[in-house]
């Protein structure tokens, strides 16, 4: 494996990102975090181009970032109020702001960008550690699903309109829970190759990291709706409680 560069994912896709996401229930995710922030400060670990933490900033909670790139913050710098949110450029596993937060935040299956197992538990401690007492850390993520794998590749349409067209090539390292991926996106503009490496973990796999961390699973939903977590569920939004 090459050496891990938390800036790579950003460089190649920050000028289309907004473009990529712009069918997320952003809304409900939004509304959630809200709520469990209780009028708190918040923290977003790999605060990209803003898609959370703007409308959180709009609902008046301060909202501070950590990003790994410089790139996709640029774009959130060039959005309205975008400028008055401060960001740290480095990885979130490891780098750190100052003051405490009430909630801090990975959505997106972000925890997956991060390259080994050793990296997530860090990720877990890095959160605790700028968390208030009775602070909250909320990790969003898909469920992996290894039985979507033939021969160890999967090949799938992940959308398609009269605009854009997206397809995603993927291979298994099942021995270190890697997937390795490449999304192609055919619009009128052009072919434009996405590739991302994954290390994926299982939903009790991160709450041993919390428990490490020293925090514990206090609610797990399949959405942001807060629709029960279950047997049939391919994603989780899991909430984790610090408390000193």
């Amino acid at each position: 494996m090459p050496a891990f560069d938390a800036s790579a994912y950003g460089r190649g896709i920050a000028d289309i990102y907004d473009a990529t996401v712009r069918d997320l229930p952003t809304e409900q995710a939004v509304s959630r975090l809200y709520e469990l922030a209780a009028g708190g400060p918040v923290l977003e670990f790999g605060i990209g181009t803003g898609r959370l933490a703007l409308p959180l900033m709009a609902r008046g909670l301060t909202v501070a970032g950590i990003d790994g790139s410089a790139d996709m913050v640029e774009v959130l710098r060039a959005k309205p109020g975008g400028e008055r949110i401060p960001v740290t450029i480095g990885d979130f596993a490891t780098a750190t702001v100052d003051g405490e937060f009430a909630l801090v935040v990975l959505s997106t299956n972000t925890i997956y960008a991060l390259p080994s197992q050793d990296a997530q538990v860090a990720c877990f401690a890095n959160a605790a550690a700028h968390l208030r007492p009775g602070g909250r850390f909320v990790v969003e993520a898909w469920v992996p699903d290894l039985t979507a794998f033939t021969g160890g590749s999967a090949l799938r349409l992940l959308s398609m309109s009269e605009e854009v067209v997206v397809a995603e090539a993927a291979r298994l390292s099942p021995a270190e829970q890697l997937m390795h991926t490449t999304r192609v996106r055919l619009s009128a503009e052009g072919v434009r190759m996405l590739p991302a490496d994954h290390r994926y973990a299982w939903p009790a796999e991160l709450d041993l990291m919390a428990r490490l961390a020293g925090m514990r699973r206090e609610h797990r939903w399949s959405d942001w709706t807060g629709s029960p977590f279950g047997d049939e569920s391919r994603a989780h939004v899991s909430v984790y409680l610090w408390s000193a």
